[in-house]
């Protein structure tokens, strides 16, 4: 469950930063990325849990409603699968002028698989605690997206060695408004959990979770923030102050070491999500 959902964010923020790139990058660039998005999201597709896994507990009134939530889940991501497929059959070819308005049909139809999904991961969750499942879903997807596509551009000056440095810093950009917004998302989410579910019994399922985060299972916790929020912001600081002074080679170095730190990250918040129902 792990790996899916962390495949499928990665695939759809891929495909979604992709909106964000000049297309002086050129077609290479474009087609290897939405290829990469396309086989990731075709990975996590083949890993996916049954759908009853996708809706929180067993037994639940409502269930049967549910299922259907995640099945339309999974239908928008082989949507989404789909539609990415074919721009990566048209990029260069044949339908080009169109291939930004194919590129945005693919990530609506991904946005809304992402959506369909958190709604039936929190559900029975209070209201608040719902609406910040959906924003901490759609932000994960951006910041994973933000951080390897940035790696990929940065790389690709080795490709094409004449492409301008502010192609890279308008990304680099991209990655720290992602960053900030992933930030304040669980933040939010700290405050909401402490104050929903951090004294007194918890709902069916959920974890006390002032308790958790002080007990020795907490680690899990203090290391998301810590390597997948604390990381970031060191090292997206020190890639823009390279990509300022047109270093292109050290930014993509600290970039690759930026993007293990969001991936250590992500994939801890799957987990707390799905061991606390907190979507951090």
């Amino acid at each position: 469950m792990i790996l899916f959902l962390f495949l499928a964010h990665l695939g759809v923020g891929i495909a979604f930063t992709l909106l964000f790139v000049s297309r002086e990058a050129g077609v290479k660039f474009f087609r290897f990325n939405a290829g990469l998005a396309a086989t990731l999201v075709a990975t996590a597709l083949a890993f996916a849990p049954s759908q009853v896994g996708l809706v929180g507990q067993e037994g639940q009134a409502g269930q049967t409603g549910l299922e259907g939530i995640a099945t339309l889940a999974f239908r928008a991501l082989v949507a989404f699968e789909v539609a990415l497929i074919f721009y990566w059959l048209t990029i260069g070819r044949a339908f080009t002028p169109f291939r930004r308005a194919i590129l945005a049909v693919a990530v609506s139809l991904g946005a809304a698989a992402l959506v369909l999904q958190a709604v039936s991961l929190s559900a029975g969750d209070p209201v608040p605690m719902r609406f910040l499942t959906i924003v901490s879903v759609l932000s994960s997807a951006a910041f994973l997206g933000g951080a390897c596509t940035a790696m990929i551009l940065g790389h690709w000056y080795l490709v094409i060695p004449s492409l301008e440095v502010e192609h890279l810093q308008s990304i680099v950009r991209f990655h720290i408004a992602s960053m900030v917004i992933r930030i304040a998302v669980v933040g939010a989410v700290v405050f909401a959990a402490l104050a929903i579910w951090g004294s007194g019994p918890a709902a069916a399922g959920v974890v006390n979770f002032r308790r958790y985060i002080t007990s020795v299972d907490g680690i899990f916790f203090w290391q998301r923030v810590l390597f997948g929020l604390a990381g970031p912001v060191v090292l997206s600081y020190l890639t823009w102050e390279t990509a300022k002074i047109r270093s292109t080679q050290s930014a993509t170095g600290i970039l690759y070491v930026d993007f293990f730190t969001v991936v250590v990250g992500e994939v801890l918040a799957k987990y707390l999500l799905l061991a606390t129902r907190v979507p951090l």
